[in-house]
């Protein structure tokens, strides 16, 4: 089939690939124990770039993995500080004014994406400088999520002034200091990795959602809360109820109620965002949002100094967020999402959140989410084209539903869904239908698309369609993509072959796709593709190693959400 999305690789980006998969075909020497001293080109063995690898250690003399991890961080930073200020001084010259609305907001991205970059690795720093050797496991999985988001940050910022600035970008320069970084984050992560190697973790089964609770109001407020409180119980129903008893409460510092009529304390849903307080770290509870039944016709971004906030709607089509950016009306797909989520630990319960722009405008998000340890439950993703921007950091979806046409679920996070119902529309006359686009473009990045217990169905004027369509599990957007479905119904309206390539053979010897005992008349593996990265069998050992307790640690801050989730497999 061929690709319908118009998003490209940079040349620059492919050659790189290349050289990966060279290095990868040859045999390696044993690799360094990460505290032996050792030289460079030792310790270069271990990256995907051995040469660009040797270029920017310290030559001569031996140190261990360690300390050529924390160099490689220290450049990566000042490489990440230069981007950041070419960016800035930019989009704040007036020649920038000659490039298009689309041009421009591709460096606006950039500059969010660059930011965030300078944070993840001063956090990086921080964090292996202020400890031993040797780290926990949750702060290891930490660290690299946030060099596993480097590089996606990176790599969307490439991607964005390639399709909206191709002359500017070899005009200004800034083409080749953005590949050399890309290069040396690759460098870092693989270091990194290499040297703090976690560990295996196992999983148990939790559920239900635990009611949120009041935690010691200030004097004075208690009362208005409490009334709060109950009102958002009655309001919210048994159903997402139902194992409060059981599993104790989720803990709120504080809670706000939005209605358009103006008669709580906020009419828009933005408004309430950005009085939130910043920088909360979840001890004392989540900062609650409570979004009365409405159409809210507005733009919601999350920030990242915005952390754990919860926001409870409704529930799905009564709490209604929507917009109509796309692509086709010059906005950028990153920014073209209705709702945009980066504070850490931010929980979504009972609304729907949409993109109406409609089949004909190209790419548009309803939901971008680049989030850590993000959540969202019960919830309805609506769109067509790029649907679900599962962006980057470590994601969980419960009893959600997503309609979209192609790669209508697309990103790089570390990412699980549960039990949750997959909606393929219909398309654009001539089009098929990609429901997975998953970005994993280095072999050290720790993401991947997770979709265990769930339904992949078609949406009413799909099945009336009568299999005119075809509609495949996914296509590698990059070419370490990561996509396994376990345990899930899949009906008929799944291709025979279950997946599709993203370019001639593009990724497929590096991509891991796999399938583990799904069920439904959509579900059958003897017509599958035969790629080499394809797996229609595995075991249930390496489909634990996919599960929410594997996968993005889940037991470790799930529960405090108060969401349902499996640990392990079903």
């Amino acid at each position: 089939m061929a690709p319908h999305n118009t998003r490209t690789h940079i040349t620059t980006h492919i050659l790189w690939i290349f050289s990966s998969l060279l290095f990868l075909s040859t045999s390696l020497p044993t690799e360094p124990s990460p505290s032996a001293p050792v030289d460079p080109t030792t310790a270069c063995h271990v990256t995907p770039d051995p040469t660009f690898c040797r270029s920017i250690l310290p030559p001569g003399g031996s140190h261990s993995l360690y300390s050529y991890g924390r160099f490689s961080l220290a450049e990566s930073l000042s490489s990440a500080y230069r981007i950041l200020t070419f960016i800035d001084r930019y989009l704040s010259d007036n020649t920038a004014s000659q490039l298009s609305p689309t041009a421009i907001g591709a460096l606006r991205d950039c500059r969010l994406l660059s930011a965030l970059n300078v944070n993840f690795l001063t956090s990086t720093i921080s964090a292996l400088n202020n400890s031993t050797d040797a780290l926990v496991d949750t702060t290891t999985e930490t660290v690299q999520t946030l060099l596993s988001a480097l590089l996606t940050n990176h790599q969307t910022c490439c991607d964005g002034l390639q399709a909206a600035a191709p002359s500017w970008s070899a005009q200004t320069g800034i083409a080749a200091p953005m590949f050399n970084s890309s290069r040396l984050y690759s460098v870092s992560l693989a270091l990194f990795t290499k040297a703090w190697n976690p560990e295996c973790r196992g999983g148990r089964y939790r559920g239900g959602f635990t009611p949120p609770r009041v935690r010691n109001p200030p004097p004075g407020r208690r009362h208005g809360r409490t009334l709060l409180f109950h009102e958002l119980k009655r309001r919210l129903g048994r159903r997402l109820l139902q194992a409060g008893e059981s599993t104790g409460v989720v803990l709120i510092a504080d809670m706000v109620t939005v209605s358009q009529d103006g008669s709580e304390n906020y009419a828009t849903i933005g408004a309430a965002v950005a009085a939130a307080p910043t920088n909360l770290d979840g001890s004392t509870g989540y900062y609650l949002i409570y979004v009365v039944a409405g159409v809210y016709q507005e733009y919601v971004s999350i920030p990242s100094n915005k952390r754990y906030l919860m926001m409870v709607g409704d529930g799905i089509n009564q709490t209604v967020i929507t917009g109509n950016r796309s692509v086709g009306d010059r906005w950028t797909t990153f920014s073209s999402a209705t709702f945009a989520v980066l504070g850490r630990g931010f929980v979504g319960v009972g609304m729907t959140i949409r993109n109406t722009a409609g089949a004909t405008k190209g790419q548009a998000a309803a939901l971008r989410n680049g989030a850590d340890l993000s959540t969202f439950y019960s919830c309805s993703i609506e769109g067509y084209q790029d649907t679900l921007y599962v962006h980057s950091m470590r994601q969980f979806f419960r009893e959600c539903d997503v309609y979209g046409t192609i790669d209508f679920i697309f990103g790089n996070a570390a990412v699980v869904f549960q039990n949750c119902n997959i909606y393929a529309r219909l398309p654009l006359w001539g089009q098929g239908n990609t429901i997975t686009a998953q970005a994993r473009s280095d072999p050290n990045q720790n993401t991947g698309t997770s979709m265990q217990g769930c339904r992949f169905v078609a949406a009413p004027e799909l099945a009336a369609a009568q299999g005119l369509v075809r509609t495949f599990l996914g296509r590698p957007w990059q070419a370490y993509s990561r996509t396994v479905i376990m345990q899930s119904f899949m009906d008929k309206l799944i291709d025979p072959r279950g997946w599709t390539p993203w370019s001639g053979n593009f990724g497929l010897s590096t991509l891991y796709y796999a399938e583990y005992k799904n069920n439904g008349p959509g579900s059958g593996t003897s017509g599958r593709v035969t790629w080499p990265g394809y797996h229609d069998i595995i075991s249930s050992g390496d489909a634990s190693n996919f599960t929410a307790s594997s996968f993005i640690l889940g037991d470790n801050w799930l529960p405090q959400t108060g969401v349902a989730y499996s640990s392990g497999l079903l």
